[in-house]
């Protein structure tokens, strides 16, 4: 039976990431907020638990889940070949609605899908999503929908969609949109923008003026 908790109440909010923290370390699913829509998330570390996110979405494994971080500084263990330009972007739009594609560390023991060996990263500008990633590390997180449906801008919206997958539901009331992040590859010489979101190709020129864009 799914938990869920409101994150806008004190006593709630205490105790709903506590236990989310303690379902991720099971390896069961959370639901989160995020500054764009609500995601599902799980520990990025456990296979099983990602297998589980993407069975829970009706998603297959051409589509790899992201994965949401509570710090910059979380990067250096996670991503290679990360670029002077890479770094820029982070300092402008960190936390915020900018995902980037890097290069993962061959070292690393997770599988998200098939990566091909990148994972699409991001640091949420929510205060409830890095408290729950500071409490238990970097977490595979996607759009709290079923695969061709509508993102949620609300928990009622995930809940009803997802229903008992998801072990604890963290409620902090409407999302500020549902437009999803911006994508920009940074596996290249010259950053790439695989798709435009909340963050248009002039915001981020400012920062990398070069950048192109996916056709």
């Amino acid at each position: 039976m799914a938990r869920r908790y409101d994150t806008n109440d004190a006593t709630d909010r205490v105790t709903g990431l506590r236990e989310a923290a303690s379902a991720v370390r099971r390896g069961e699913l959370v639901v989160l907020p995020t500054d764009t829509v609500y995601g599902i998330g799980a520990d990025a570390f456990s296979a099983e638990a990602v297998a589980d996110l993407l069975d829970a979405k009706g998603r297959g494994r051409n589509m790899p889940t992201p994965v949401l971080i509570g710090s910059p500084n979380t990067l250096h263990g996670l991503v290679t070949d990360f670029s002077e330009l890479a770094w820029e972007l982070v300092d402008a739009f960190w936390p915020g609605a900018l995902t980037l594609v890097a290069k993962h560390q061959p070292s690393l023991q997770w599988d998200l899908g098939d990566t091909r060996g990148t994972v699409a990263v991001r640091m949420p500008l929510h205060p409830v999503a890095i408290e729950l990633l500071t409490e238990v590390g970097p977490m595979a997180v996607s759009s709290a929908n079923l695969t061709g449906h509508p993102a949620p801008e609300d928990c009622d919206a995930a809940q009803e969609m997802l229903g008992d997958s998801v072990s604890v539901y963290l409620d902090g009331g409407p999302t500020p949109g549902n437009v999803p992040s911006s994508i920009v590859d940074v596996t290249r010489e010259v950053p790439l923008l695989l798709r435009a979101g909340a963050l248009s190709a002039e915001e981020l020129r400012k920062v990398v003026p070069d950048l192109e864009v996916a056709n």
